[in-house]
């Protein structure tokens, strides 16, 4: 049975389990500038510090360690250290140039490590989904108050560096593509076009999931969308997944993963921070409280996929796994199935 099959097959049967944060793991490390560079990188003259990404390359043990205890703690599905390697997002630390293979290194990390727990735990296959982050740029929203109608970065720009970055994602061996964290709509739907078209034109077939961010208590995207309008301006793209992660704890963004849930004709994923953050920044609810928090999710009947974003770490993802275990995955139902057009 092909990989893809598979991962459908498991879905219908049981909620999958994302990995948590990527950024909290390495902040444990306590890394400095010098792992940042390597030989290729030593004379580079913008301090690389905070680069996350770039560890694919300069210390990819750390990043493979970490993909390794998300799969130890029970995750099914891990996500490529790639949320800022686009050329719109590199060109901060001036390394545009590294695109191709901060992608590429990164799905290819991923990947071995998938593959060794599941010649481990043939009876539990692990993925790979490539991550593709907001940028930090937005296409729909002015960033200068005195010239609304200015925009940073366009459509095609978007387009084009979001293709580069899903060549390398793809060649590294991703068995998903996931749009990320968006907060802006139109930025997505450049993401979503490249996709269909670097998919088409591949003569390729890789599911895509989407997951939105409601910044605030408005319940809507920065972009003024609430959840189900979010949901019907991405809804063509012919989906894996809908869902939401970041801003939010769960308890939080319960009642908007309902209202995605209420509409939507795909699978319905959420990986919320552990909690909101102290006035430090930093997140303080425990594996435990956030178990029990999104055990409504499950309990409810909304979700396929549940994971963690900032703030988590393996022991919320196996709480977080241990819980859901216990409930069935979202299905269908007729009022939805009635209401699609």
């Amino acid at each position: 049975m092909k990989k893809n099959e598979v991962l459908q097959q498991l879905l219908k049967e049981k909620i999958l389990i994302l990995d948590g944060a990527m950024g909290t793991m390495i902040q444990n490390y306590k890394l400095e500038e010098k792992d940042f560079r390597n030989e290729q990188l030593e004379d580079h003259p913008s301090p690389l510090k905070g680069n996350n990404d770039l560890l694919s390359i300069t210390r990819p043990d750390v990043i493979k360690a970490i993909h390794q205890a998300y799969f130890e703690a029970g995750a099914d599905i891990a996500e490529t250290n790639t949320f800022s390697s686009t050329s719109i997002a590199q060109a901060d630390y001036k390394l545009e140039h590294l695109v191709y293979e901060l992608n590429y290194q990164s799905a290819k990390i991923a990947s071995e490590a998938a593959q060794e727990f599941t010649a481990k735990q043939p009876h539990k296959p692990r993925f790979v989904v490539g991550s593709l982050g907001p940028t930090n740029r937005t296409a729909s929203i002015s960033p200068d108050v005195n010239d609304p109608g200015y925009r940073a970065i366009t459509f095609d720009k978007l387009a084009e560096a979001y293709t580069e970055q899903i060549r390398g994602l793809v060649d590294g061996g991703v068995d998903m593509l996931m749009v990320e964290t968006v907060f802006d709509t139109l930025n997505a739907k450049a993401a979503l076009f490249a996709i269909n078209t670097y998919l088409e034109e591949n003569n390729l077939e890789i599911p895509v999931m989407v997951s939105g961010t409601i910044t605030d208590a408005s319940g809507r995207t920065l972009s003024g969308q609430t959840a189900e309008a979010f949901w019907n301006s991405v809804s063509h793209g012919n989906l894996l997944s809908i869902g939401l992660n970041c801003a939010l704890g769960a308890k939080e963004l319960y009642p908007y993963i309902r209202e995605m849930s209420r509409h939507a004709n795909c699978l319905i994923s959420a990986h919320p921070n552990a909690g909101l953050p102290n006035e430090f920044g930093e997140y303080d609810e425990t594996p435990e409280q956030m178990a029990d928090q999104l055990k409504d999710f499950v309990s409810h009947g909304l979700i396929n996929i549940l994971g963690g974003c900032c703030g988590t770490t393996p022991a919320h993802i196996r709480a977080i796994a241990d819980m859901a275990s216990q409930f069935q995955p979202r299905t269908l139902q007729k009022e939805q199935e009635a209401a699609i057009v």
